[in-house]
């Protein structure tokens, strides 16, 4: 009897051993030479990086809220629009404006769909702001938030991350500041969202 019950536990244990044997560093995921400090210290905080134009950050972004909303009280997500260019800056201040307004459930896939499904640009603030009016928020509230230090602010916060992140491209991952995960070194989306998943799983142990 002693015998059978080693023996299960054993092969119970296998799917374990089997997940920390897949995920290797240096090939599925980068540990940072520089772990970035976190002020939320009481959760893993786990960031994507995208771009509204990316046309991959598109594909990838269901896949993405259906894992977010899965997620436990433990995890804070926290996605971080990237500015690669000149034409970047304008989304990724659309993303902060949506945040700092409340209403990214409206804007965030709409944004997206305007761009990738309707073949939109908005690469000034008129346009922006007409598309923020589409979604109910009135000029003086647009004008506000874009205004903002707080905008400026994040915005510097999110370029300094990506920087100390080493990201190549987007849609990348980084999980609790030390951890870099994208698509090429997890082999698939669904792969990089696996290996979140291990990652924080890691940083609870």
């Amino acid at each position: 009897m002693l015998k059978k019950i080693i023996t299960l536990l054993a092969l119970v244990s296998l799917p374990v051993f089997a997940m920390a044997a897949e995920y290797q560093a240096g090939t599925h995921y980068i540990v940072l030479d520089k772990p970035i400090k976190s002020s939320n210290t009481e959760k893993i905080v786990v960031n994507e990086f995208f771009g509204y134009t990316c046309p991959h950050c598109n594909g990838f972004e269901p896949q993405l809220h259906k894992w977010a909303s899965a997620q436990t009280d433990d995890v804070s997500f926290m996605p971080i629009p990237v500015i690669f260019g000149r034409s970047w800056e304008p989304y990724a201040k659309a993303y902060f404006v949506g945040l700092n307004l409340g209403v990214l459930e409206q804007t965030h896939q709409a944004m997206y769909d305007a761009i990738h499904i309707d073949k939109r640009k908005m690469t000034n603030r008129q346009a922006l702001a007409a598309f923020f009016a589409e979604h109910g928020v009135i000029k003086a509230d647009f004008d506000s938030a874009y205004d903002s230090f707080d905008l400026q602010n994040k915005i510097r916060q999110g370029n300094r991350l990506a920087a100390q992140s080493q990201i190549t491209g987007v849609p990348s991952m980084l999980v609790n500041g030390k951890y870099m995960v994208n698509a090429t070194l997890a082999g698939s989306s669904e792969g990089m969202l696996a290996v979140v998943d291990y990652l924080v799983d890691l940083e609870n142990q």
